[in-house]
Order: C-alpha cells, then sequence, then structure tokens
C-alpha cells in the first residue's frame, strides 16, 4: 500500500472490485493505494471501534450508514493501539465533527494514519452487488494519475485472498501483558490473543478477573504457567482453517478440563478443536444489530458481529467428539449460521459474536458472567 495524505478531499479516486464493477468519487483519509477483501458493515455508529478492531486486518470495510464521521474521533474508544482496516468507503463524509470528546476528524485520522479511503460513491448499490456477488477482492486507486481501468483490474485480481490466509500472529500482541482485576481478584484467566478487542479483558476485569493476555504464538505450557482458573480465546483476522496451532493449544485446555471460552474466531478454533468442518460465508455478518437466539433459554439477542466464516456443525442434534457432547448453543435468526457451542460434559463454549459490545448493544454481557459461573463451579 502506497499512500500520501495532501489535498486528499478534492483528489479523485476509483474503487474497483475483481468481477470488474468500478465505482469512482474522491479520495477519504490517505491519497494511494490499497487492496483487501470488500465487506460491508450495518453499524449506524461505533465506526472508530470498527476501524481499530483487529479482525478487520486486510479488508476494505464499506459502510451502509450513509453519513459518517459526525462525531469525530476520540482517545478512549479504540479497540486497539491502531486502524487495522486495508481501506475504507463512505457515501457522505461529515464536513465537522461535533461531539463533546472529539479531537480531530475521522478523515484526518485515516490521514495520519496512512489509511486509503474514498468517498462520494453509491454505498448502497455497493452493498446490494456485494449481498449478490459476495464478499471479494478490492483495489482503492487515488490521486491525479490514475492508472487505466484495465491495469487497476489486473492489480487487484492479483491481490491476496482472505480463504487461506493465516493473519492472527500479525495483529496480536508480542509480549504478555497483563489486565488487573477491578477490585477484588477473583479468578485468573489466560487469554490467548489471535486479534483482540481492549473491551474484552476490561470486560472480564470488571468481574474481579486478572487477565493474561498472551500472544497468539503461545503454547500450552504458556497458557498452564500463569496458573489460570479459565482460559479464552479471543476474535482475529483470517482464516479459521490455517490456525492449527490454536486449535492443538485449545485441544490441550479441553484435555485438562479448564474452564473455556471463546468469542468469534474463538469459536471457529472451538469448532475445529471438537472436529467440526468451517467455511466462508457468502458476505458475512458484520454491523451491530444481528439477531441471535440462545437456544439454552430461548432468548432473543440483538449482537454484534465481525466474521466472515463460521462452523459447520449440526443444528439440531448433539454431536460426539473426542471431548464429549457438544452442541450449538446459538444460531443467527437471518440465515441460522452457527452462533455459538458449548459442550456438555465439560466447561467449555463460546460464541461467534462479540458480547463486550463495543460498539453495539449489551445483550449479551451475561456470557462473561457465565464464563465466572464455569470458574465458580469448578473451583467448588
Amino acid at each position: 500500500m502506497t499512500t500520501s495524505t495532501r489535498g486528499a478531499a478534492k483528489t479523485p479516486a476509483v474503487l474497483v472490485l475483481e468481477d470488474g464493477r468500478i465505482f469512482r468519487g474522491r479520495a477519504y483519509g490517505a491519497v494511494g493505494v490499497t487492496f483487501g477483501e470488500a465487506v460491508f458493515s450495518t453499524g449506524m455508529t461505533g465506526y472508530q471501534e470498527t476501524l481499530t478492531d483487529p479482525s478487520y486486518h486486510r479488508q476494505v470495510v464499506v459502510m451502509t450508514a450513509p453519513h459518517v464521521g459526525n462525531t469525530g474521533v476520540n482517545d478512549e474508544d479504540p479497540e486497539s493501539k491502531k486502524i487495522w482496516v486495508s481501506g475504507y468507503v463512505v457515501r457522505d463524509p461529515a464536513r465537522v465533527p461535533s461531539n463533546w470528546r472529539s479531537r480531530r476528524s475521522l478523515d484526518e485520522e485515516l490521514a495520519n494514519q496512512g489509511v486509503v479511503g474514498i468517498s462520494g460513491i453509491d454505498t448502497r448499490a455497493l452493498t446490494r452487488h456485494l449481498r449478490e456477488r459476495g464478499a471479494m477482492r478490492v483495489g482503492i486507486f487515488s490521486g491525479n494519475a490514475l492508472p487505466d481501468d484495465g491495469t487497476m483490474l489486473t492489480e487487484v485480481r492479483q491481490a491476496p485472498e482472505m480463504k487461506g490466509a493465516n493473519l492472527s500472529a500479525e495483529v496480536a500482541t508480542q509480549e504478555t501483558y497483563v489486565v488487573p482485576a477491578i477490585g477484588t481478584k477473583k479468578f485468573t484467566v489466560a487469554a490467548v490473543d489471535l486479534g483482540i478487542k481492549g473491551m474484552t479483558p476490561h470486560r472480564m476485569a470488571e468481574r474481579g478477573i486478572e487477565v493474561h493476555v498472551l500472544p497468539a504464538t503461545a503454547t500450552a505450557e504458556d497458557v498452564y504457567a500463569v496458573n489460570p482458573d479459565g482460559v479464552f480465546f479471543s476474535n482475529g483476522p483470517g482464516d479459521p482453517a490455517t490456525a492449527d496451532h490454536p486449535v492443538a493449544v485449545m485441544q490441550a485446555v479441553l484435555e485438562r478440563g479448564t474452564p473455556l471460552f471463546g468469542i468469534c474466531f474463538g469459536n471457529q478454533i472451538l469448532g475445529r478443536a471438537l472436529g467440526f468442518g468451517t467455511y466462508k460465508l457468502k458476505y458475512g455478518h458484520r454491523g451491530i444489530n444481528q439477531p441471535v437466539q440462545d437456544r439454552t433459554t430461548g432468548k432473543v439477542e440483538v449482537t454484534a458481529h465481525n466474521h466472515g466464516f463460521a462452523v459447520d456443525a449440526p443444528l439440531d442434534q448433539v454431536s460426539d467428539t473426542p471431548y464429549g457432547r457438544a452442541e450449538v448453543s446459538h444460531v443467527c435468526l437471518n440465515d441460522n449460521v452457527v452462533e455459538g457451542l458449548q459442550l456438555l460434559d465439560r466447561p467449555a463454549f463460546s460464541v461467534q459474536y462479540h458480547p463486550e459490545a463495543a460498539a453495539g448493544p449489551h445483550d449479551a454481557a451475561y456470557l462473561f458472567d457465565r464464563f465466572v459461573s464455569l470458574m465458580e463451579g469448578q473451583r467448588a
């Protein structure tokens, strides 16, 4: 990716999809060239959390909300230390941000971090195209000396695909760090960072958990070196079919019967650890308004999602696995995609969505309490 940050607002920009569809607009953020997988997010707010979610690594995010950037950018809401999206697509960027916490405009933040974007295109038409044709490779080109359409299309088709991409180690911490419990410490959790969002260990800390965040390359020995009461596997980018190392570590945890909780990529890792397959969704689930049913209670939650892959597990039967019986605990009501798994004979469960709700609804916050209950039960 090549970038410049000068004169973006009036600079021409072109978005080119790998199937040849082209959209022309204006540069937004940095000026230059970038490639990634084109996906769309249906959230009306929370763009700062979206941009800094490591799960969006190597993805070009199309915002379906027409007006983006209203509240500017603050220093409190980022989910990690940088913007991870490889490109950003909006229809009508805010001309002037208005919020008491705003420190700078979204356009400025994108430019400062070298994120190439495009504005002024019909994002509704682009989203409909991706819904019909599926997520695909895309390039954004901006500057006064743009290549011809054929050259841009060739470059897009030469970019790597998301299927088969092993990305978690690229976004995870390189060194272990500790998020202390808030108030009285009740438990210790080893969290394997596959692209963790900052709000996740915070939600656990609120419940008296001291969280040791470990690199994606951590071994089972590293996990148990912190003497954990529970083990957590985070969200993250890439194809779960490539994640053999985290799968092996999770299987070691399952063998020992330590309480285990996984979110998003962690759900896919649990699926693979139990012997299920995974597959790529046509266009994925991204946004903060996805309906999911907790089949253990019958309750329907409005939830926050960011995933392009899913677990291939039977919805209507209990499955036998090397670690006992397992079942699908949560399902998306839009398309019956598996959104959660649980073991019936060991203290382990996972969900495909984001109960830390940053940004998003708080319907699923109980899942952290469920994790605490497993650890309490194991201790008892």
